[in-house]
């Protein structure tokens, strides 16, 4: 099982609790002896720029965080890219889906799904793609940049009781035809979490509906971490998504 991450993305780069000191050590320490971590590098200003506008690109420059939020959008382009061929997770800092083409809130910097789904598209790498975002908090930046474009749908799962959240994902899943399924992984929704509403099974089984999704549709799978604040579970949720992902060859 491959994961995306470097030792960058430890640094507390940000006084928010996206960047919480030990918050990826929770997650390494569970995943370490189970998965392939693979380096990313970088985005490309020309990568980052065909989603997000100079006056952006210049703010997040000027804020100190441009090095590590471009690391983190590399990441995604690399877990995209990577999942093409086998599924992958992206186990990157700062988060994204927030951020839109020109402001970000939410711990958000640069919006790392929209940036790797369109270098797929740019590459001439996929025709169609598909985004399912199962944060808590509703992917607005996601919808700003791709909302409108043709080629991608994005879904924000929005079911608030467990049993309807996964019908949601299963009824999404079932419907699912693209090129590329790319999941916004916030963990935040765990009922150890801010959520209080899934399970740590939940989150396999989202993994395997989604991966189903993507052999039916002939494509590829990844997903990049959003939110997920518990530390305690975080890391067992996050590889009860991965291990979903590769539950079906």
């Amino acid at each position: 099982m491959k994961v995306v991450f470097s030792d960058k993305f430890y640094q507390v780069y940000a006084n928010d609790p996206a960047a919480e000191q030990g918050r990826m050590e929770a997650v390494v320490d569970v995943i370490k002896d189970k998965v392939n971590f693979i380096e990313p590098e970088p985005a490309t200003e020309k990568d980052i720029g065909a989603v997000h506008t100079e006056s952006r690109i210049y703010m997040v420059k000027k804020q100190g965080i441009y090095d590590i939020a471009s690391l983190a959008a590399g990441g995604a382009i690399l877990s995209a890219r990577l999942g093409m061929k086998e599924p992958c997770f992206g186990l990157i800092r700062p988060p994204g889906h927030h951020a839109s083409a020109d402001s970000g809130w939410g711990f958000c910097y640069f919006n790392n799904m929209a940036i790797a789904i369109e270098y797929l598209k740019s590459q001439g790498i996929i025709n169609n793609a598909y985004i399912l975002d199962i944060d808590l908090h509703y992917g607005d930046g996601t919808v700003n940049i791709l909302g409108k474009k043709q080629y991608v749908t994005v879904y924000n799962v929005s079911a608030r009781t467990r049993d309807e959240y996964m019908d949601e994902v299963r009824d999404e899943m079932t419907r699912c035809r693209a090129d590329i399924i790319g999941i916004s992984a916030g963990f935040d929704n765990h009922e150890r979490d801010w959520g209080g509403t899934l399970r740590t099974q939940d989150y396999y089984e989202i993994g395997r509906m989604v991966r189903e999704a993507s052999i039916r549709s002939q494509g590829g799978c990844f997903a990049i971490l959003e939110g997920g604040y518990n530390h305690e579970v975080l890391g067992q949720n996050v590889l009860a998504l991965i291990e979903g992902l590769h539950s079906v060859q």
